[in-house]
């Protein structure tokens, strides 16, 4: 984590794996192929999402394989990766995070990565964690604004975009304040 407490790129593929753990068991080709799908789409291909191998997850204790029984009574692996206790954890750490400010991609992965999973969370962590992320719409909208003020030259390309921009953010910002007062609300 950054010193700010915001996750370094690694630690959004991180949450990744630990996420879609959490959902089930899955076998490690699987896993893969969901962090990839999932990151490559939400922030498109990055050398930055080179995350720590699976195996490191799994030589830390947060996730371990499906042991099973086989006809002979001997334990085998099943070919399944699953989410440990600690692996819960470190999923609710890692939830738990800020977002840093200005949102670049990264940001917009571990934002899309905390509405995916937010639901692992307690109802008032995931109405701090909305909190959170409607006050940093609040101070983005308010940059976009002091911006668009500063522009004179109201024919520009510039001042329509920041409009665009603006309108976006806030309808960005309702959605979050929406969903943080249904959430307080359960």
């Amino acid at each position: 984590m950054f010193k700010d407490k915001s996750l370094v790129p690694a630690e959004a593929v991180r949450l990744a794996a630990l996420g879609f753990l959490a959902l089930g068991p899955k076998d490690y080709a699987k896993l893969a192929a969901d962090i990839r799908q999932f990151t490559t789409h939400v922030s498109g291909p990055s050398l930055d999402l080179l995350g720590s191998p699976l195996e490191l997850l799994r030589y830390e204790g947060l996730i371990e394989p499906i042991i099973q029984r086989d006809i002979n009574d001997s334990l085998i692996e099943a070919g399944l990766l699953k989410l440990t206790d600690n692996g819960l954890e470190a999923l609710k750490d890692l939830l738990r995070a800020t977002v840093r400010a200005p949102i670049n991609d990264i940001g917009k992965l571990v934002i899309a990565l905390k509405m995916r999973f937010l639901h692992v969370l307690e109802a008032e962590e995931q109405e701090e964690q909305l909190d959170m992320l409607a006050d940093l719409k609040e101070r983005e909208l308010a940059r976009l604004i002091d911006l668009r003020g500063r522009e004179s030259e109201q024919q520009t390309m510039l001042y329509e975009w920041l409009d665009l921009e603006i309108s976006e953010t806030q309808k960005k910002l309702e959605w979050l304040e929406e969903k943080r007062d249904s959430t307080s609300q359960r």
